[in-house]
């Protein structure tokens, strides 16, 4: 049998967004425990010319919840980028989590060989199914899943590889 487009997708993104909000648990913890002020953390960035952490979160999020509906031919949500605080922040991936479950795994059977085109500021990126997923999506989702790991960590929260790996 082989595998299908949801499942490896929508459980994948799952575990990954349920293991970001184990991280944003502990930075929490940690800045509280050290007495940092929790902006400091949310608003950090490891360059100048790079994101802070709340945009990170933000477009992992996006490219879950996108790669999915447009695999299960349902309309991507919006979710404004106004989150400020922790709490903020698991409620999105909270919302993002729920919005793939709800997804239905039939609707995405055969999306491995349709045609999408996604629209960036750049132009227009047409590809198939199996290339959004593997070729953009998913990278781009563990892109800015491990740079929030590693704005954390470089902030002080104790965190390792089974943090960003997850429970088996």
């Amino acid at each position: 049998m082989s595998l299908s487009m949801y499942e490896a997708s929508t459980p994948v993104f799952v575990r990954m967004l349920n293991n970001l909000s184990a991280i944003l648990k502990k930075a929490e913890a940690s800045a509280e425990a050290r007495k940092i002020e929790p902006s400091v953390l949310i608003n950090d960035r490891l360059a100048p010319d790079m994101l802070p952490l709340t945009r990170q979160i933000h477009i992992a999020t996006d490219a879950a919840k996108g790669c999915v509906a447009r695999l299960g031919d349902v309309e991507v949500p919006s979710f404004p980028d106004t989150e400020t605080t922790f709490a903020e922040l698991q409620e999105r991936i909270a919302k993002t989590i729920a919005f793939i479950e709800s997804v239905d795994a039939a609707a995405m059977e055969g999306s491995q060989d349709k045609s999408f085109t996604i629209k960036l500021r750049s132009g227009d990126l047409v590809m198939t199914g199996r290339e959004l997923l593997l070729n953009f999506a998913m990278p781009n989702f563990y892109f800015h899943v491990t740079t929030t790991y590693l704005i954390l960590r470089h902030n002080g929260v104790d965190l390792g590889k089974p943090d960003f790996l997850g429970n088996r």
